[in-house]
């Protein structure tokens, strides 16, 4: 199991938490996201050999977000 905490902007109410957190829940693999609005990033836990980071953070942008790397 791994964890990423990814900076995210764009999210500024619960509509953009629930959006990003069932996006992201949504992924074979992904076992926890939660979203904290007030520093600006999601923490996932993931299972790597079932989903790559890199859809992760796709993922949050098809949401129509921005992570930042």
């Amino acid at each position: 199991m791994s964890r990423a905490q990814l900076k995210v902007e764009g999210m500024s109410c619960n509509h953009c938490k629930a959006s990003v957190e069932s996006s992201l829940m949504r992924l074979s693999g992904v076992t926890r996201a939660e979203v904290s609005l007030a520093n600006g990033s999601v923490e996932v836990d993931y299972e790597e050999g079932k989903v790559t980071l890199a859809t992760i953070m796709d993922t949050i942008r098809d949401a129509g977000y921005e992570v930042v790397e």
